[in-house]
């Protein structure tokens, strides 16, 4: 039989469920010298295969990739959906800002979703928000609970293949179930004790939606390493800061203390938030480091 081509939805002891292109599914192994060339198949991965009897088929080649993110490992996102609540557990600024980094290196648009808005005031999820929206990015505030902002989020989603990424008990997984009812997938409580949630996702999985969307229910964690970037790069992954940069007096200004520093002046007058700033000095420092050792 002639090749055929699909997408991986998710791997399962050597197996592989791939959606073909008419909307079938088809369970797929690899073929051996895949694995003797030490290939990784993630979630997400294009893949040509040979249809074999009983709809079985053997995956003979990945097709290349537009994206590959390695802390969830799914490929070919078009979009990063940060999820955060905005309480139990207390919204992880330098995460949210770590993975909007690794999102903007990648080449893939971030978008920011504040879920739980109706644990807290509006003032505090409005604030919350604004911080990013001034910094150029688009943020959808929601609550799983109260199907506040779903609709919103369902549309973001259409049409396209999206990663949710966040730390546990943000409420990844509630949000799906809310967009949509029949996937039933598994949520926990936050501790009481440790305000944080347990996890409840296993595996990297692209799960369904509709109108050609598929969405990546990933596994929650709280630390993420930023490899491969150049240290004069970092900047450019910041909006705020990109935007500004060309008004530094040096082209190789790294925003600490130059003089003329456009950056700095923006921090200064509360034009940048020191929070983001923050951050960008942390990963700034975690990047130097990287390279001296």
């Amino acid at each position: 039989m002639g090749l055929a081509t699909g997408i991986v939805l998710r791997g399962t002891g050597g197996f592989y469920d791939v959606r073909d292109d008419y909307g079938g599914m088809i369970r797929c192994r690899p073929r051996g010298r895949m694995r003797l060339d030490n290939l990784t198949i993630l979630a997400g991965d294009r893949v040509s295969y040979t249809l074999l009897e009983q709809g079985l088929g053997v995956i003979e080649e990945i097709l290349p990739r537009r994206s590959v993110l390695t802390r969830p490992s799914v490929a070919n996102i078009d979009q990063l959906i940060v999820v955060s609540a905005c309480a139990r557990p207390n919204p992880q600024l330098t995460l949210i800002d770590r993975l909007m980094v690794l999102a903007e290196s990648n080449g893939i648009e971030p978008m920011l979703c504040l879920n739980k808005i109706d644990l807290v005031t509006n003032d505090v999820a409005q604030n919350l928000a604004t911080t990013y929206e001034r910094a150029g990015y688009e943020v959808l505030k929601c609550s799983a609970k109260m199907g506040t902002g779903i609709d919103e989020l369902r549309l973001a989603l259409m049409g396209r293949v999206s990663s949710f990424a966040g730390p546990s008990g943000a409420g990844k997984s509630s949000l799906l179930n809310a967009i949509k009812p029949t996937l039933s997938l598994v949520t926990s409580a936050v501790s009481e004790k440790t305000g944080r949630g347990r996890q409840t996702t296993r595996q990297v999985e692209l799960i369904e939606l509709e109108h050609g969307s598929y969405v990546a229910d990933t596994p929650g964690f709280s630390q993420l390493q930023l490899d491969g970037i150049d240290i004069l790069d970092l900047g450019s992954y910041f909006p705020e800061i990109d935007r500004r940069s060309s008004d530094c007096r040096f082209s190789s200004c790294l925003h600490r203390s130059e003089p003329d520093c456009s950056i700095l002046e923006a921090v200064e007058v509360g034009e940048i938030a020191q929070s983001r700033f923050d951050s960008y000095l942390l990963f700034l420092e975690e990047l130097e480091q990287a390279r001296i050792y």
